[in-house]
């Protein structure tokens, strides 16, 4: 019988990670009726997650490099487990919320480590195709997760959505205690010598725009199922139908701007942000006017392309002015993101608090401007590097 590959186990921990973390926007509707909270309230479990993984993320994974690797990917994953456990039973929402912050000090902690682990398990020529494989985990967690715990709640109890969660990251964490190799003891990388990459001025460009393109998408993806059901007037079952036809989108949206991003850096870049807006503009003009199915779907299919797209680009562009402290970059890609996801989140729940379910549309679209002036500026400053020059660059 042949045994499973360790990367499949990697790569499903990270899927679960990105369950947890975003698998909450799914249920929101849920979350608000059961504890009897306010739409911007129960986005602070989105917010609160990604700002605690924003502040210490990058500082977090500098300090678990000293431990052995296999032993901190198994304790995380059983951290998250326990956690969702604990989540599915929470009798107020104060401690919903609470339960949120111990699994993401440990989620730029397995990211980083599994993206380690993953290359570690290849032959240096197949590094990347190594690191691809294990962020195909991370792509289904964060365009899967929402709709996949939508459709376990309404089909099987708001409950059922967090233990759904536990038994992936359980699962994931057996399957590495028992097929993933032990790593050899190496020397860390000085701490100095990664925390020098944060002097560059153009590090810093690419981090602000970052920021702002993940700002931009979840500003309005963090009120999907809300948006989805309130101003489309879908039902639960629905709203967890359309979140996975927008999955779809997203897969797709990734795969092709990862190929664009392989000839034409710049424009792709800046195309992210412009389409996020027409997916913004279509959404406000179409998706409450009784759209039937078929034109409900190819608009989510666009929206979650032009939103799915963004982890691709900020991936690459943020990793390709750091790649001479590569773990630490994936640190500080994690915490400008996450950063991003708080902003979003909470000027999105601020947004609608003020001007209803359409502000946080208006919102979004505000972020994404920002985001493609950023883009432009540092465009204009410093040259882009292409994908080709940075895959020349690791062969070296």
């Amino acid at each position: 019988m042949t045994r499973p590959h360790p990367i499949v186990f990697l790569a499903l921990g990270l899927f679960g990670v990105y369950c947890i973390e975003f698998g909450v926007v799914g249920i929101l509707p849920m979350i608000m009726q059961r504890y009897g909270v306010t739409a911007a309230q129960a986005g602070s479990l989105v917010s609160l997650f990604a700002l605690v993984i924003a502040v210490g993320g990058p500082f977090l994974v500098l300090l678990a490099t000293r431990w052995r690797r296999k032993s901190v990917l198994i304790v995380s994953l059983l951290v998250f487990a326990l956690a969702s456990v604990a989540s599915a039973y929470a009798p107020r929402f104060g401690l919903l919320l609470a339960l949120r912050i111990v699994p993401a000090l440990f989620h730029p902690v397995y990211f980083s480590l599994a993206m380690v682990a993953a290359a570690a398990l290849y032959p240096p020529r197949d590094a990347a195709r190594a690191g691809a494989h294990a962020f195909t985990g991370t792509s289904m967690g964060m365009v899967l997760g929402i709709p996949l715990t939508t459709w376990i709640a309404a089909q099987y109890g708001y409950e059922a959505s967090f233990l759904a969660c536990a038994l992936v990251n359980a699962l994931a964490a057996l399957g590495l205690y028992l097929f993933l190799p032990e790593s050899p003891r190496e020397a860390p990388l000085a701490y100095g010598r990664q925390l020098a990459v944060l002097r560059k001025p153009a590090l810093w460009f690419t981090i602000a725009a970052a920021v702002l393109v993940f700002a931009a998408m979840f500003a309005v993806y963090a009120y999907a199922a809300a948006y989805l059901q309130q101003v489309a007037g879908l039902s639960a079952r629905q709203t967890g139908l359309a979140l996975v036809v927008f999955g779809i989108g997203g897969v797709a949206g990734n795969l092709f701007a990862g190929r664009q991003l392989g000839t034409h850096v710049l424009r792709t870049v800046l195309l992210q942000p412009v389409l996020l807006g027409l997916a913004y503009w279509l959404l406000y003009r179409h998706a409450g006017s009784g759209l039937g199915w078929a034109a409900l779907a190819v608009l989510l299919l666009f929206w979650g392309a032009a939103h799915t797209s963004g982890l691709i680009v900020t991936q690459v562009w943020l990793s390709s002015e750091a790649r001479e402290a590569p773990a630490f970059a994936i640190g500080v890609y994690i915490a400008a993101i996450n950063l991003g996801v708080t902003v979003g989140a909470l000027a999105g729940g601020m947004a609608i608090e003020s001007y209803g379910m359409p502000g946080a549309l208006a919102c979004g679209a505000l972020l994404g401007g920002l985001a493609l002036a950023a883009i432009a500026v540092k465009a204009w400053l410093y040259r882009l590097p292409s994908v080709g020059n940075m895959v020349g660059d690791a062969k070296q």
